[in-house]
C-alpha cells in the first residue's frame, strides 16, 4: 500500500502492515502526534512528536513494528503525553534511565569483585586463587553478582552469610566474608563507596575455632602408624600420609608439591614462598625414611610434574580431601586429620627436649611482629638431626613398645 491510498486515521492494522517503503524515509501521522516511520529498507517504527520544556519540537522513539503494535504504540504515546503535560521531558527521562542502567551494569558486585581478583591474584598461591575465586563463583555471584554493589544492604549480607552458616560451612563462610569485605574496601579506597556493608558482621557470625586440628593421643599413635602402613587403597596416598608425618609440613604444601623442589642428593626439600602460608621460602630436611617414601612415590608418579597428580587432570594436584578421606576410611574421622600430624610432631619433639626454636623453624612458624630478612635455612643442621631422630622414634613406636605421653596443646 502506498501512502496516497490511506483512507483514515488512526491507521488500521492492515494499513500499517501494508505500507510500502519509498526511496526516502518518511513518517505517516497516526493521530495525536504519533507517527509511523518507514525507512527505505522497509523497517517500521513508532515515534512521538512533542514540545520539550524549552518549547522545541522533539522526537521520541517508542519501538519498532511489529514488536510494538498500533494499539500498544497509542497506549505508550498517551502515557508520554501525560508526562509532557506534567512538565516532564520524556526524552530526558529516557536518557537518564539509560544512564542509570549503564551505571548499574558497570557497577555490579561481580565486576568490582573481578577487579579485586585481578589486583590480588599476583600475590596469591595458585591454591589460594582457586579457593577464593571458586567460593565467590559458587556462593556469591549467583546471589549478588548482577546487582549494583552500592545497593546491597548490610542486612542482606548478614542473611546471606547466616544462610551459609546454617549449612555448616563455617570455614567457607568466613572466607567469603573476608573476601567480600576486602572487595568493598577496594570500592571505598577508590572513591566508589563511603561505607563497607560487611564492616562488623563478623561479631555476629560464627567463626571457625582456633586451629586445633584433630589428632590422636600419644597412646593411639602406634596403632595409627600401623594402620597407615597397611592402608590398601591408594599407595600414593598412603605414602603421602607417611610423608606428612615425617616432615611436619602442611597438607597443601605436600599435596601441591612438584618433583623439581626435591634434591635427593642433598636430602632437602625447597618450598618457594609462593606456596607457603607465610609467603617465605622454607627448607625441609629429609630423613632416611622420608627419602625412601619419596623414592617409592617417584616410581609411581615421577613421570608427572607433581608428586600427587590428579586422576582426571595430571597437571593439577589431587583433591584437598585425599589425605583426610584416607584417614576416614581407616576409621579416624574426627580423630585425626592430615594437618593434625603437625600438632603431634610439635608436641613430641618438645616433650623430648628439642629446643622450641628448632621445632618452630621446622614447622615454618613465624613469630608475629618479626621483620627483616627471613633465613630459610635457619637451624637447618639442627633440624636435620631432630627430624632423623623423630623418624626413628616413629619407627620404634610402630614396631615396638616405647613409653608415650599424651599430647598437649600446640600451635599448628
Amino acid at each position: 500500500m502506498k501512502r496516497s491510498e490511506i483512507k483514515r486515521r488512526p491507521l488500521s492494522d492492515t494499513a500499517v502492515a501494508a505500507l510500502e517503503p519509498e526511496t526516502r524515509e518518511y513518517r505517516e501521522h497516526d493521530g495525536n502526534s504519533l507517527y509511523l516511520r518507514v525507512k527505505p529498507e522497509g523497517q517500521k517504527s513508532w515515534q512521538l512528536r512533542y514540545k520539550n520544556q524549552a518549547g522545541k519540537w522533539s522526537w521520541l522513539g517508542l519501538g519498532g513494528y511489529p514488536a510494538i503494535s498500533p494499539a500498544l504504540a497509542r497506549k505508550k504515546a498517551a502515557e508520554l503525553r501525560k508526562e509532557v503535560s506534567h512538565g516532564n521531558d520524556p526524552l530526558q527521562l529516557k536518557r537518564e534511565q539509560q544512564a542509570a542502567e549503564l551505571e548499574a551494569a558497570t557497577n555490579t558486585f561481580e565486576k568490582l569483585a573481578r577487579e579485586w581478583i585481578d589486583i590480588r591474584t599476583p600475590g596469591w598461591a595458585e591454591n589460594t586463587t582457586v579457593r577464593t575465586v571458586g567460593a565467590l563463583e559458587l556462593h556469591v555471584f549467583p546471589v549478588f553478582g548482577k546487582r549494583p554493589f552500592a545497593q546491597i544492604l548490610p542486612i542482606e549480607w548478614m542473611e546471606f552469610l547466616r544462610g551459609m552458616e546454617q549449612k555448616g560451612i563455617i570455614e567457607q563462610m568466613s572466607r567469603v566474608r573476608r573476601s567480600c569485605k576486602e572487595i568493598y574496601d577496594l570500592a571505598r579506597v577508590t572513591g566508589r563507596a563511603i561505607h563497607n556493608p560487611l564492616e562488623g558482621l563478623n561479631r555476629f557470625l560464627q567463626t571457625k575455632p582456633a586451629e586445633n586440628y584433630a589428632h590422636v593421643t600419644a597412646r593411639e599413635l602406634p596403632e595409627l602408624l600401623r594402620a597407615i602402613s597397611a592402608y590398601p587403597h591408594a599407595q600414593d596416598v598412603q605414602l603421602g600420609l607417611r610423608l606428612l608425618i615425617l616432615t611436619g609440613v602442611r597438607p597443601s604444601e605436600l599435596r601441591e608439591a612438584p618433583w623439581e623442589e626435591f634434591d635427593f642428593r642433598k636430602a632437602l626439600w625447597s618450598i618457594p614462598a609462593s606456596r607457603m602460608k607465610k609467603r617465605r621460602d622454607h627448607l625441609v630436611p629429609l630423613s632416611r625414611q622420608a627419602l625412601e617414601a619419596l623414592k617409592q612415590l617417584h616410581v609411581m608418579t615421577g613421570r608427572y610434574p607433581l608428586l600427587f597428580p590428579g586422576r582426571s587432570d595430571r597437571k593439577k594436584p589431587r583433591s584437598n580431601m585425599a589425605f583426610n578421606m584416607a584417614l576416614r576410611r581407616m576409621g579416624y574421622e574426627g580423630r585425626q586429620t592430615g594437618h593434625g600430624f603437625r600438632h603431634i610432631a610439635s608436641t613430641t619433639l618438645r616433650e623430648h627436649g628439642f629446643p622450641r626454636e628448632h621445632v618452630e623453624a621446622q614447622l615454618a612458624h613465624v613469630e608475629e611482629g618479626v621483620s627483616g630478612v627471613y633465613n630459610k635455612a635457619i637451624y637447618l643442621e639442627q633440624r636435620r638431626e631432630m627430624m632423623q631422630w623423630y623418624a626413628d622414634h616413629l619407627d620404634k613406636l610402630e614396631h615396638g613398645n616405647l613409653v608415650t605421653v599424651d599430647f598437649g596443646l600446640a600451635r599448628t
